[in-house]
């Protein structure tokens, strides 16, 4: 698979909007991998770097590219605003017209909600 990677990489090197890397965890990375949950190598992430997701599909570079090219790139939210639909454009809209204090209450309450849910 590292091959195949490092080729993705050469490929996405200096991307406006997609970045493909990698992390040694058993080194200087390990701290990174331990926040973003990484239990096992090779482990493949994407997606927001607040949220990171599983990938769990082929490991080739033929599958690979596919996946970059169908699912990586600028997605709806608060800097692609114009990508979102009108639901979650209101609400992001709604969002970014809170103060930092209203944000940051707003933000405590949906963790408490979490938070009770889980237990």
């Amino acid at each position: 698979m590292k091959p195949d990677w490092d080729k993705l990489m050469k490929e996405y090197a200096g991307h406006e909007s997609i970045l493909i890397a990698d992390v040694d965890c058993t080194a200087g990375g390990k701290d990174l991998c331990e926040e973003v949950g990484v239990q096992g190598y090779p482990t493949i992430k994407y997606g927001d770097p607040n949220s990171l997701e599983d990938y769990e599909g082929g490991r080739d570079l033929a599958a690979l590219s596919k996946f970059v090219k169908e699912n990586l790139g600028p997605r709806c939210g608060p800097a692609n605003v114009d990508l979102c639909d009108a639901e979650n454009k209101k609400k992001i809209e709604s969002y970014m017209g809170m103060s930092a204090d209203s944000l940051k209450a707003e933000i405590e309450k949906m963790e408490t909600q979490m938070k009770q849910a889980d237990t």
